[in-house]
C-alpha cells in the first residue's frame, strides 16, 4: 500500500513537472490591445500578421478591435480601453502640445488624391473653380489642406470659397460621385484606388502636392499611436509591434500569393481594383530609420498656416517626442 501511495504521489509529482516545463507553461506574449478603423487599411497588415504569427514571433500577442470611426478610436486610447491606435501624427502633436504625452511609430506614408470623371474637361486643380468638390474626412482634412495649399500657390485658387466643396465619409463621397452629383473628389487612398480602377482620373496626387510645396513626401503622415507612459513600461512590446509590422509589410511587398489570400478580406469589385489596392498599399510602405523632423516641421507648418488653431491646437511647432524613438 505505501508503494503504491509513493508511485502515486511520483507520478503526480513527475506531471506537475511536465507541465511546468511544457509550452504552455512558458511566458505568455505580452498582450498588445490595438484599435483601427472599420474601413482602414491596416487591418490587412494585421491579419497578415495574425496569419503568420508575427506577433508570436517577436513576443507579443496582437490582438485588434475596430472602431466606428477617429474620435472613437482616440477616445479609446486617452481613456486607456485600447494601447495603440492608428493615427496621424498632427493629432499627436497636437495632444502633447496639450500636455498629453502620446507618441507616433511609422506605419504609412500613403494619402489620397483629387480624382475627375474619365470624360471630365477638369485638367488641373485650376478647372475646379465653380465646381463641386466631395472631400473626405471634413474640413481639416490633411490632405484637403495640402491640396489647398498648392491650388493657392500654383493658380492663385482659394477652393473653400471658389469652389464648393461638400464633406462626408469616404463611401458617401464615393457614392455621390459615381451618382454624378460632385464634379471631382478628395478621398482617401484606397477609395480613390477603387474609384481609379472604375475609370476616374487623378488630376493631383496628395504626395505630388507636397513635393510641389517644397515638402518631403517621405514622411509618413499615419503611424501607431500610444501613451508615452504605457510604451516606458513595455518596451518589448513596442519594439514586438514595430518588429511583426515590419515582417508583415515586408512579405506584402514581394509577394502576390499573400494578396491572393487577402482578397476575401479586401473584397474588391474586380482585378483592376485589386491591383489597384495592392499597388497603393505597397507604395505607402515607410522607408526605415528615423523621420526626418525637419521635414515634418516643415509639413506642420504649412499645414498650420492654412488649417490653424482648430487643426493643430498649440502644437505650431513640433513638439519633443512626437515620434517615438524605438530601436
Amino acid at each position: 500500500m505505501l508503494i503504491r501511495q509513493n508511485r502515486k504521489a511520483l507520478g503526480g509529482f513527475l506531471a506537475a513537472a511536465l507541465l511546468m516545463l511544457s509550452p504552455a507553461a512558458a511566458p505568455a506574449d505580452e498582450l498588445v490591445r490595438l484599435t483601427l478603423l472599420a474601413s482602414g487599411t491596416a487591418g490587412w497588415e494585421v491579419d497578415t500578421i495574425k496569419q503568420h504569427h508575427f506577433d508570436a514571433t517577436h513576443g507579443v500577442d496582437v490582438e485588434a478591435q475596430a472602431a466606428a470611426g477617429k474620435e472613437a478610436a482616440d477616445i479609446a486610447l486617452l481613456g486607456g480601453a485600447t494601447d495603440v491606435i492608428v493615427t496621424d501624427w498632427i493629432w499627436v502633436n497636437r495632444e502633447r502640445a496639450a500636455g498629453k504625452k502620446l507618441t507616433f511609430m511609422p506605419f504609412s506614408r500613403q494619402v489620397g488624391s483629387i480624382d475627375v470623371a474619365a470624360g471630365s474637361p477638369i485638367q488641373d486643380l485650376a478647372g475646379l473653380r465653380g465646381k463641386k468638390i466631395g472631400v473626405a474626412g471634413g474640413p481639416l482634412d490633411k490632405s484637403w489642406i495640402l491640396i489647398q495649399a498648392l491650388a493657392k500657390r500654383k493658380f492663385g485658387l482659394d477652393l473653400t470659397k471658389d469652389a464648393e466643396p461638400v464633406y462626408g465619409a469616404p463611401p458617401l463621397i464615393s457614392a455621390k460621385f459615381k451618382s454624378g452629383e460632385l464634379d471631382a473628389v478628395l478621398t482617401f487612398w484606397q477609395f480613390a484606388a477603387k474609384l481609379e480602377a472604375a475609370g476616374a482620373r487623378r488630376i493631383a496626387g496628395v504626395a505630388d502636392a507636397s513635393k510641389e510645396l517644397g515638402l518631403n513626401a517621405e514622411v509618413p503622415l499615419l503611424g501607431f499611436v500610444f501613451k508615452e507612459d504605457w510604451a516606458a513600461a513595455h518596451p518589448a512590446a513596442v519594439a514586438g509591434l514595430q518588429a511583426a509590422s515590419r515582417d508583415a509589410k515586408t512579405l506584402l511587398a514581394t509577394s502576390d500569393a499573400e494578396w491572393v489570400r487577402l482578397r476575401p478580406i479586401i473584397n474588391p469589385t474586380n482585378d483592376a481594383e485589386m491591383e489597384q489596392l495592392k499597388a497603393g498599399y505597397r507604395a505607402g510602405i515607410p522607408v526605415a530609420g528615423p523621420i526626418d523632423t525637419k521635414a515634418a516641421s516643415a509639413l506642420l507648418r504649412v499645414l498650420s498656416d492654412i488649417g490653424g488653431a482648430e487643426l493643430v491646437g498649440d502644437g505650431r511647432e513640433l513638439q519633443a517626442g512626437t515620434f517615438a524613438v524605438v530601436p
